[in-house]
This record gives structure tokens, sequence and C-alpha cells, in this order.
């Protein structure tokens, strides 16, 4: 058995040793920057944020390296292998991957543009572990009402109806433009206005005139269009909490309606599916990074950018942390949050303006994590890949300790756990303080103690979810990981799951930073957290950098 129990959940340079399988892009080596001294555009960060851009640019034609700080590409969607188990680091609940046209996931927009794809399996459900009971959820038109009728009354599903009326005829204006179309400058009057207008025009008078009074509640948080709609039913208003947490770190009253209108219609229409990528998250890097290396881009792996270089006002470079510097011909673009972005900068080069916005820029909470490698011998055969489990609703969603995601990606894909085995992860969504191991030594017996208390909500989360079969001792691989494994292995300030950024209280900004020729892209970005999110946020911030007509044949290439 391997257990990290006392240390962190990566000694990721020694995991990437132990790979029993590895992929194409991890066979290549990308140690370092193979001669490069400069590029058009330098990318700081690997995340799926920085590779879309990297890689869209790249499509337009223009010099790009990528240069990340760890020996693995992917930033929080990273993926590592031990034992024979290869574990996904972050997100594991896809939709939309496979889809293609104006409404497509903006990730498969990414990969459309790269002439890249990821094979996908489908399923329609997972499994909630409620205070009330258990249930399968299955999205879908249909399955849901009969869910809410036994938890809720007939009162719940008159109200979901109703919701369900709404959300979805909004998800028409929501999803009639597609991201690929979206940039940051005046040129948007031509990709987006110019291109798009009869769908736009055409998507609201299909509305009618009672949906159009509710399109402008597009952009305000969710609860707004709860509110108006009048759903009151309790265990509605949890679950309707429930979901948008699970996509934005915020319950309905900070998430924005346009980004849980988009969900809906990915869940809740008729034939819709959700997909897991065979491979796990790996398999989505590793298309992204083909994409990048077709058209000639350049990822570098184990490159530590120690400061963005600045003169007179533009950032002219990366210098790396053995001393080496980048010469960034055109523009520095950080996938880094806005905290570590800034950290990034020589202090005297910080505008205040800048320095202001990351202070005041509010922050979701880390994460504890738990990686195991269990025996499937004493588990039901049915058991599926995701689980979510809340122990109270009184306490809120987003209460520490309250909610575990649990996700079993073996169940779908098998390659991922050596035979009659499988491959688990659990963790606390964005829920875990981090001012309780704020400066503790990872060494230390104090921190020891804090992961074996902190992690013991998983513990029992995952024997809820696995039932008596599972067994804590029969798992051949333990990792319990803390916001300060987040910090660690993912450059993440403070641990964090990224910015708080309430819905009608503040928004995302664009791509420019106050700096001359540095841009970012990520979750610190507009349209936020989330992979479809940072997708857009990377099509956003490359699409800015290219010219009108660069712009337009690509998105005459791809079909849009």
């Amino acid at each position: 058995m391997i257990s990290f129990l006392d240390g962190s959940l990566g000694h990721l340079d020694w995991m990437a040793s132990l790979v029993s399988a590895p992929s194409v892009v991890h066979t290549i080596d990308r140690k370092g920057l193979r001669g490069k001294a400069g590029a058009d555009y330098v990318v700081i960060g690997s995340g799926i944020g920085g590779l879309s851009c990297g890689g869209l640019l790249a499509r337009y034609g223009e010099d790009v390296v990528v240069l990340e700080s760890h020996t693995l590409a992917g930033g929080a969607a990273h993926s590592f292998q031990i034992g024979g188990y290869r574990f996904d680091s972050g997100p594991s609940l896809f939709s939309g991957l496979s889809s293609k046209g104006p409404q497509a996931n903006p990730l498969a927009q990414v990969l459309d543009a790269l002439g890249e794809r990821v094979e996908c399996a489908k399923y329609d459900s997972w499994m909630v572990h409620l205070p009330q009971g258990s249930f399968l959820s299955e999205i879908g038109p249909s399955h849901f009402p009969q869910v809410l009728e036994k938890y809720g009354g007939s009162n719940a599903v008159a109200e979901w109806k109703r919701l369900q009326e709404t959300v979805l005829g909004l998800s028409e204006a929501a999803m009639a433009l597609p991201p690929a179309a979206l940039r940051g400058d005046w040129g948007a009057l031509f990709t987006v206005l110019g291109r798009y207008s009869p769908q736009l025009i055409s998507s609201f008078m299909r509305m009618g005139f009672k949906g159009a009074l509710n399109a402008p509640r597009l952009l305000g948080p969710f609860s707004e269009i709860l509110d108006a709609l009048e759903i009151k039913d309790p265990f509605l208003r949890n679950w309707l909490d429930l979901l948008p947490f699970l996509l934005s770190g915020l319950k309905a009253d900070g998430t924005l309606a346009a980004e849980v209108v988009y969900m809906f219609s990915e869940w809740y229409k008729p034939g819709c599916m959700l997909e897991y990528p065979h491979g796990g998250t790996e398999a989505i890097i590793d298309a992204l990074v083909r994409g990048l290396e077709k058209h000639n881009g350049q990822l570098s792996l184990g490159c530590h950018v120690e400061q963005i270089l600045v003169e007179n006002g533009r950032a002219k470079g990366v210098k790396l942390r053995n001393g080496q510097v980048v010469v960034a011909r055109k523009a520095v673009i950080s996938n880094a949050s806005i905290w570590n972005t800034v950290a990034l900068l020589p202090p005297k080069e910080v505008p205040q303006e800048y320095q202001k916005r990351a202070t005041e820029t509010p922050q979701c909470d880390s994460f504890m994590h738990l990686h195991l490698g269990v025996e499937a011998k004493d588990l039901p055969a049915d058991l599926g890949i995701h689980h979510i489990v809340v122990d109270s609703w009184e306490q809120g969603v987003d209460a520490p300790q309250n909610v575990v995601l649990i996700s079993m990606p073996s169940a779908l894909s098998p390659n991922l756990a050596p035979p009659g085995k499988h491959v688990l992860h659990a963790y606390t969504p964005g829920t875990e303080p981090y001012h309780l191991w704020k400066g503790l030594d990872r060494q230390s017996a104090a921190y020891k103690q804090l992961k074996e208390e902190r992690s013991q909500v998983m513990w029992k989360a995952v024997q809820r979810a696995l039932g008596t079969g599972f067994s804590a001792d029969s798992c051949d691989v333990k990792l319990v990981g803390t916001p300060l494994t987040h910090e660690r292995f993912l450059r993440r300030h403070r641990g964090t799951y990224g910015p708080a950024i309430r819905a009608g209280k503040d928004t995302f900004p664009g791509p420019e930073t106050p700096i001359k020729n540095l841009f970012c892209c990520g979750d610190s970005v507009f349209p936020g957290i989330g992979v479809p999110a940072v997708a857009a946020s990377g099509m956003l911030t490359a699409n800015s950098l290219v010219s009108v007509d660069k712009h337009t044949q690509l998105l005459d290439a791809i079909g849009l």
C-alpha cells in the first residue's frame, strides 16, 4: 500500500516517474526551452485557459511558447499516476465535449478550431446523498420531477416546471452567440453583432414578450430569476443553490444567471448526456497540447517563471527561476490567478489600480482532497461514476466540510486503474478555510494531525457512497491533499478555487491589464470559474490579440 497521509498529495515529480502507461503527450521530452529564447507570445501556465489561448494563437499563425512550472501539463486539470492508478487532480464532471456548432461547449469549440477531438464515454446520472435520503439523479427533462414529488411535493414539481419553461426559453438567447466569436476590443462589433445579429434577434423573438422581459436577468444573479418566478419550495431552493455552487463556487445569489442557464440547457433538455473522456482529464490536456504543437506552438515543462519583466510600463518577457530570460516580442499572457500574476510583477511596476483590484477581489476557499486506489470486488457493480454527499441543508452548501464530491472515473474508463481496482477522487469543493493551515510546516506533527482530522469528512462520505463493501484498509493508494498542497503544486494563491466575484455586485475583468502588452486568461478573467469558462477566456484573449480578419476566417473555418 502507498500512503501519503503524513505527506502531501503530490510528490508529483516522483509520481511522474512511476507512470505505467504514459500518454502520447508525455512521451515527448518537453523539459526546458530547447533553445527557445523568445516568441511573439509567452504564455505563463498550461492550464486549460493557457493551452486554449496558446493553441489558438498558434492556429492563427503566431509564434507561441507556453511555460509550465510543473513537470506535467494541465494546471488544475493535470493528471498524475502512481502505483498503476491514474488520478485526475481536478475537474471530473463534463458535458458537451463532443458538441458542435454555435451552441457547443467552449472547450469543444477550442478543440474544433485546433482540429482535435476527445473520445468520451456517455452517461446520464449521478448519485445524490442528502439529509432526506439518497437518489439517482438523471439528467433530461422527465426524471427530476419524480424526485421533487418525493422530497418536495406537488408544489415543488409545479415550481420546477415553471422554472424549466422559463430557463430553457432563456437558453436560446444565452446560447445564440458562440463563445468563439467573443473578443475584448471594438472588433467585437464585427465578430459578434455584425455576424450574429440575425440569430440573436430571432432567438429573442421566439422567447416572446414575457421571455424578453426576463432576458436582462441573464446578466444578474440566478437568484433573481428564482425570485421573479416565486420559486419558494425549500428543497428546490436548496437544490438550486447546490447546482450553481458546484459550477462557480457560489450559490444562486452569487452565480451569473447566464452560466446556470447554459448548464440547464446541457443537463435538462431532451436527449442531453454527460461525458467523461476516455483516459481522464489527461486526454483533454493531451488534445490541447497536440493542437498547440501541430500549429508549431511550444510547450516547455519545468520552466518556473520567477518574474514578468516590465520596461517603461510594458511587459517585455519573463525571467525563469534559473535566470534565463524569455523575450515576448508582442505580449505576455498570464494564465495564473490575479493574485499570482501581481506577485510575478516587480513591485515598483504594479499600477496602483491593478494592486487595488487584486487586493479587493474576494477569494473562494480551498480544498481537501482524497485520492484512493480502491479494491473493486466487494463494491456494487452498478456504482456509477459520481456521488454528491450533502450533510446538512441548514448549514448551507458553501459551509466548510458540508458537501463532498466523489468521482470514480474508472467506472467508465477502466484503463485508469489496474484490473479489479478503481480510482477514486473525493474532495470538498472550495469550502476549506485556508487560515486553518496558514503557516503550518508540512513536515510537522501539527500538520499531520490536522490532515487526519480534516480528512475524516471525506472518508465518511466515501463510506456512505460506496457502502459496506468499502474498506479503507484495502486501499492500495491513499493520498490526502490540503490547501497547502493546492497552493504548492497548482501555484494557487492561498490554495483558492478562484475569485468569488458575485454576480450583480461586480464583474470579471476582460483580458487586458493596466500594463501594456500584459494580458490574462483563466478563472480570474471573464467569464470566470469552471472548465467551459476558462476555455472561453482563452479564446477571448487569443481572439483579442489578432485582427478581425483572422478571427473571421477562423469562425468560417469551423463553421460558425
